[in-house]
């Protein structure tokens, strides 16, 4: 089996996986138990917290969520909340991960307007675009780090720079999910950063939700005093356990995994030298993820041709996967018709070059025929 569809989710880490089962197992405690045993399970989450800020060169806070859907919801749908009385303006693209773009909608709905930045022919925004589109009455920009189906890259220094020189109490959430532990990220260039567990070798089931100090958002859970009453409710020990150890395990071999899966991608990339008729998805993408259009081929019949070769890759995010056809991020930016032929491949650190040329060649020998194929 060759798995090319990490952005949809990674294996589990044996490290990972032993930390979740001995919370499950051995410090099974509730982590608000008085007790000592109780103690000993808070400690975990405390250890994991510090891990993840660390990560992040972050001097905030956190809390942890049931993974970055929950972290999207609840900043943009939080900070609408608690600051509606300074506006009711947000920012963002139409090519941010469902979570995000769900909770936009959401927004317009009870009344709030939304300005959707333009982007260029190879994903990019514009940030002079930005710098005109903030207000005074503009409360939140979301931009992701990495985008989930392009693996276009923001710059989150420039663009928190853009939007504090223009108004500096408008805040900046980087969705940093494909980006953290893969790219290097520095928490002092976003107010809000979002992240998830399992897109890092952790566990399925839990994220977080990253923010300065100071800063407020309304919660979206209600219940108990946990995590200061921001996220009620028992809090995921095995889940967090998980993450920590994930996070341990990757946060200094960044450089040295970059240029390993740069590597996997640039061997699958000679592809466009071998075949013609091939677009290249984005500019200024990330090594972890290469998306390709290929022109008479709908994506949808080419991944379960490689599936059936034991090669699992992607047409688009997973999240949207059962949504409206054609609403991936390709169709967004360069139309439908390339949009309904493109194909995500997705890496990680475990990922080699051996692997890429037999994907290199699987392509080689299906495209052409599925391409005969089509045309009758």
């Amino acid at each position: 089996m060759i798995y090319f569809d990490n952005a949809a989710t990674t294996r589990t880490s044996e490290k990972a996986a032993a930390a979740a089962v001995k919370m499950m197992r051995e410090v099974y405690s509730n982590p608000s138990s008085l007790h000592s045993f109780g103690f000993d399970c808070e400690k975990v989450i405390t250890e994991a917290k510090a891990l993840i800020l660390k990560a992040l060169s972050s001097e905030g806070d956190l809390v942890f969520t049931s993974g970055g859907t929950e972290a999207n919801n609840t900043v943009i749908l939080g900070t609408a909340e608690a600051y509606k009385r300074k506006g009711r303006h947000f920012i963002t693209t139409k090519v941010e991960h469902p979570s995000v773009a769900a909770s936009y909608k959401e927004l317009e709905r009870q009344g709030a307007e939304v300005t959707y930045l333009s982007l260029d022919n190879g994903g990019n925004i514009s940030l002079d675009e930005l710098k005109s589109s903030i207000r005074e009455d503009t409360v939140l920009v979301s931009l992701m780090a990495v985008n989930n189906e392009t693996g276009t890259v923001n710059d989150l220094q420039k663009i928190y720079e853009t939007i504090k020189a223009q108004n500096p109490n408008t805040l900046y959430h980087a969705d940093c999910v494909q980006a953290f532990c893969k790219h290097p990220i520095n928490g002092k260039f976003a107010d809000f950063i979002t992240v998830s567990s399992h897109k890092i070798f952790g566990t399925k089931g839990c994220g977080a939700l990253v923010f300065k100090k100071g800063l407020r958002f309304n919660p979206r859970v209600l219940g108990g005093h946990q995590q200061n009453a921001l996220r009620p409710g028992t809090e995921n020990t095995p889940g967090i356990a998980a993450f920590g150890t994930a996070v341990s395990d990757l946060c200094d071999k960044i450089p040295e995994n970059y240029e390993r899966v740069k590597a996997v991608k640039d061997r699958l990339l000679k592809i466009t030298e071998i075949l013609p008729d091939i677009d290249v998805n984005g500019e200024n993408t990330s090594p972890y993820i290469l998306n390709l259009s290929f022109k008479g081929v709908r994506g949808e019949v080419l991944l379960h041709a490689l599936e059936d070769r034991g090669i699992y890759v992607s047409t688009g995010s997973a999240c949207s996967s059962k949504a409206k056809k054609n609403e991936n991020t390709v169709a967004k930016i360069w139309g439908v018709l390339r949009g309904s032929s493109a194909v995500r491949f997705s890496f990680s650190s475990e990922n080699t070059a051996e692997e890429a040329d037999e994907v290199l060649k699987a392509l080689t020998e299906l495209v052409p025929i599925l391409r005969k194929f089509q045309r009758h």
